[in-house]
């Protein structure tokens, strides 16, 4: 146990209470802020007209976007209701639970005083967007009914 101290105190990471505080600054209040979203939401219903504005591409062409039912997924999560908001948007769901993940181990990283680096290469960023392309081309497909807001 001999050193401890010391090896944090080279690493340039303060150590103590008032340090673990100030290092959980950020995320608590990224936390409150998504906090703050979900409790409008769930509090403003979008399934009644005239609360939110109409998604524009939707208007104007009647395709459906990654983000059509994004608002009413969030609404019905806030809720409990994990099937209707799995059938307004599965993959904004994907989106608060990988949210819920990284966050938590963003805390956990920023309790043992190290930084949170995510770095996405080529081939992750080029998989997401392939995921959203994907995801929003069945969605206006005939056969892809089930993933329609």
């Amino acid at each position: 146990m001999r050193g401890v101290n010391t090896e944090r105190a080279q690493q340039g990471v303060p150590s103590g209470a008032g340090a673990v505080v100030g290092r959980l600054a950020v995320p608590a209040g990224v936390l409150a802020a998504v906090v703050g979203a979900f409790a409008y939401v769930g509090t403003v219903d979008p399934n009644e007209p005239g609360h939110y504005p109409v998604c524009p591409l939707l208007r104007l062409t009647g395709v459906y976007c990654p983000g059509c039912g994004g608002l009413r997924s969030a609404y019905a999560f806030a809720h409990g209701d994990w099937v209707t908001a799995l059938g307004a948007n599965a993959l904004a769901v994907a989106g608060y639970l990988a949210f819920a993940a990284l966050w938590t181990v963003w805390v956990v990283r920023a309790v043992r005083g190290r930084p949170m680096r995510i770095t996405l290469g080529p081939v992750q960023l080029w998989s997401l967007g392939t995921l959203l392309l994907v995801f929003t081309v069945v969605r206006n497909l005939p056969f892809g009914g089930w993933l329609h807001p």
